[in-house]
């Protein structure tokens, strides 16, 4: 097969990966600084989030139309417009006077991230011939697991040397460079821009059904779901949208997002696996970081150093799973890779709040073992046998599949924290009756303390409800990537004699 990219393999490499990561990083990293812009810009606590939720509502409108415009611009152009625009985002962020500015320039850091992350693995995929397309899956995989892992512990020490400003400003110096290397190193001798006329109606329904259902999915339990009337209709909104611009694509003979690509059943099946992993990654991530900070009582310092051990793994096992995983079925190291995070989820549901460090870093390293044997498989699995005039709008929406996971997984993982306190507490509280004799003799061996006895055991209470509702996100997690071994099923089985890559 004709690749479309032409250039030095390395150097193609090294640049789309570090634009990769740099995206995929400030998709977390600003987390741990959340507490700073808010005390720095005297925000309200429920409106900071609007600082990560502004990010992720531009990044899922224009991931799944990166397709069309590298059809109409080519992977050069659009790629490295798509890092200048991040980069000048970048340091209008750390130049943000008040929480409004910084939000609006944090919308156009999501534009451009969101526009770097598909491009990145569809330049990778272009550029490697197809028997490679599993190191190819590999080097792109070391970005998009380990930089959303990496984030807290680069944002911890970036704030704990300086300041929340440059979690953004030290996107500069590296953006300017990737820009000017992927205009150079990037060849498209062969390019034909596609002039066919946008689809203006799909685009208008996917803006405004998209960031309706991030907000939905970001917001709803800080607002109580359904209880809240702006989250009952911007659901409305998602629903009636997107299922309008699903009809309107597949009748359209020139949609913005192609949604055709599904009738390839191993693409359909890896991004429902992916769309698992993705909940699995950041949901579970979100859990774990909660937990941590909230019953361990870490620093965001301390989260990230468990964090770092994870993605240290990572960085060794994916070029390594990416080279030798090609000479096995891509179904078998998939359920190797999802019964190992499944495990992890395991392993998180067995914490309580008397854990040891080696006890916080051992379900996060299962999981990175884990994740290293789904990554890879399914990118090559899924893209592999995609046209190569249809493979950048795949990986879009590849990609939006991970993204809406782990939105779902952060939300649905918030709400069972949230409901489990109530329902565990109310219970724990049925068995502690001021009459027993074990909470009398418990109350006595409390009092003389700072605190009231009385106020001190209902703190236990509250902490050990908040530990069992930490449990049950876990086997939650836990049962969700398991779906993915029944996903497996519809993969279609390689050719005989034939590689991961040759996956149909």
């Amino acid at each position: 097969m004709n690749n479309q990219v032409r250039g030095s393999k390395g150097a193609i490499t090294v640049v789309v990966m570090m634009a990769a990561m740099m995206a995929l990083i400030d998709i977390s990293i600003v987390n741990v600084a959340l507490t700073d812009i808010r005390a720095s810009f005297g925000t309200p606590l429920d409106q900071i989030g609007w600082v990560s939720t502004g990010y992720m509502m531009a990044n899922i409108v224009i991931i799944p139309m990166t397709g069309w415009f590298q059809r109409r611009f080519g992977y050069r152009k659009y790629f490295a417009v798509s890092v200048v625009l991040f980069t000048t985002a970048s340091a209008l962020c750390g130049l943000a006077w008040n929480l409004p500015s910084l939000v609006m320039f944090r919308v156009l850091q999501g534009i451009g991230g969101g526009a770097i992350i598909p491009t990145a693995q569809a330049v990778l995929f272009a550029r490697y011939p197809r028997e490679e397309h599993g190191m190819a899956a590999g080097l792109y995989g070391l970005g998009a697991i380990t930089g959303p892992l990496l984030g807290p512990t680069i944002g911890g020490y970036l704030i704990d040397a300086s300041s929340w400003h440059w979690i953004f400003l030290v996107n500069v110096p590296v953006g300017i460079v990737v820009a000017i290397l992927a205009w150079r190193v990037i060849e498209e001798p062969d390019f034909v821009a596609d002039r066919r006329p946008i689809d203006k109606t799909g685009v208008i329904l996917l803006a405004t059904g998209m960031p309706a259902l991030q907000y939905v999915l970001e917001e709803g339990n800080r607002e109580g779901w359904f209880d809240s009337m702006t989250i009952l209709m911007l659901s409305g909104v998602a629903v009636i949208a997107l299922a309008t611009f699903i009809v309107h694509e597949l009748e359209n003979p020139n949609p913005v997002v192609d949604l055709r690509v599904f009738k390839n059943r191993s693409y359909a099946a890896g991004t429902g696996i992916n769309f698992l992993t993705g909940l699995a990654l950041f949901g579970s991530s979100y859990l774990f970081s909660l937990y941590c900070g909230s019953v361990m009582h870490y620093t965001a310092l301390d989260i990230g150093r468990v964090f770092l051990i994870a993605g240290l793994a990572q960085i060794v096992l994916m070029p390594l799973v990416g080279r030798y995983g090609v000479k096995y079925d891509a179904r078998i190291l998939l359920a190797i890779g999802v019964t190992i995070v499944a495990f992890s989820q395991y392993l998180g549901a067995q914490l309580t709040d008397v854990a040891g460090f080696d006890d916080l870093v051992a379900p996060q390293l299962v999981r990175a073992v884990g994740l290293a044997f789904i990554f890879i498989p399914v990118s090559v699995a899924s893209l592999s046998d995609i046209p190569a005039d249809q493979r950048g709008n795949a990986t879009g929406l590849f990609n939006l599949t991970r993204e809406l996971g782990g939105s779902l997984g952060t939300a649905w993982m918030g709400k069972v924290v949230a409901d489990g306190m109530a329902t565990h507490g109310a219970q724990i509280a049925e068995h502690v009756s001021a009459y027993s004799p074990e909470v009398q003799d418990r109350l006595l061996q409390l009092r003389g303390g700072g605190l009231p006895a009385e106020a001190i055991l209902d703190l236990k209470v509250k902490g050990q409800a908040l530990v069992l509702s930490f449990e049950d996100g876990f086997r939650i997690a836990m049962v969700a990537i398991l779906f993915g071994l029944a996903l497996l099923m519809l993969m279609k089985k390689p050719r005989a004699g034939a590689s991961v890559s040759g996956a149909h």
